[in-house]
Parts: structure tokens; sequence; C-alpha cells
């Protein structure tokens, strides 16, 4: 039996430097394809996959939403909870600078810039996650407790 190489990415970097247990998968990677392509070509339930959205708030600072893979971001609630007048997503190159990731392989871990982490709470009521390892078609699964131990977010509650 070979054994499959697994990307090294900052990401990887920081969950082996934490010690934390995780397992690679990679997958077939589709433009614009998202969690639905994901989800189907690991054989996992969307809602599991976790994907990592670089937005910004109305002065331009940058900031990460955690939201499962069949739902979407009310940002007129995350804006009312962190305060602000609005939020929106980044531009894929605005993105790619404050992450360094290219937009289809961000990951929360190793971010090239430190940036406040906002997680949708229901997330952690989940037995095992799949989040972005920092490669466009690779996702790590874990245990949604290390979201919280590695990235300090703050939860909160905008699905929709």
């Amino acid at each position: 039996m070979s054994r499959e190489r697994l990307p090294v990415t900052p990401a990887v970097r920081v969950l082996r430097a934490a010690r934390v247990a995780f397992t690679g998968h990679s997958y077939g990677y589709e433009e614009q394809g998202g969690t639905a392509v994901s989800s189907r070509e690991l054989g996992v339930d969307e809602h599991a996959v976790i994907k990592t959205l670089v937005m910004e708030d109305d002065h331009k600072r940058p900031l990460i939403v955690l939201m499962h893979g069949d739902s979407e971001v009310s940002t007129r609630k995350l804006a009312r909870h962190i305060g602000v007048k609005g939020v929106a997503p980044c531009s894929p190159e605005a993105a790619s600078r404050h992450s360094g990731y290219l937009v289809g392989g961000t990951s929360p871990f190793g971010t090239r810039r430190v940036m406040p982490v906002y997680l949708e709470h229901s997330i952690l009521d989940l037995p095992r996650i799949y989040i972005n390892g920092g490669k466009r078609g690779y996702l790590v699964a874990i245990v949604p407790q290390v979201l919280v131990e590695l990235l300090k977010p703050e939860l909160v509650e905008v699905a929709v």
C-alpha cells in the first residue's frame, strides 16, 4: 500500500507544530466548485465541510468567518455582532494578500496576517470537520475543538 504524500503548507506546519491529530484529504479541485465539490469528492456531508471566508468591515479591516459549507453568512448579522456598519467579502486579490493563500485554498491556520476569527457556533456540535489545509484540492479532517484551541475565535450565530 503506497502512502499519498501530503502537501506541506503553512496550515499543515501549524497543525503539526501544535501536535494536532489530523488526516489530509486530496480531491480534484474545480474552479468555482466550492464545498459542494469537495463534499461530493470526499463522500462527506457538506454541512461538515467548513469554508474559510476572508471578509472586511467598513473600514477595510480583514476578518475570517468559518461557516458550514451548506450555509451562507448574514453579513448584516455579523456587522451588528461586531459593531460595524457593514461587512463584505474581500476581493480575491485582497483575500490572498491578507491570508497568503489562493482563494479556493484558504485555511484559517498559518495566515500571513493575524485576523480576528468568527466561528459559527454550531460547527462545534459536529464530531469531525473538514477544513482547507492551505491548498486548492486539499482538506484536513480535525475535531472542531482544534479551532477553539488554535484560533481563539469569537462564536457567532450568523448562518442563513
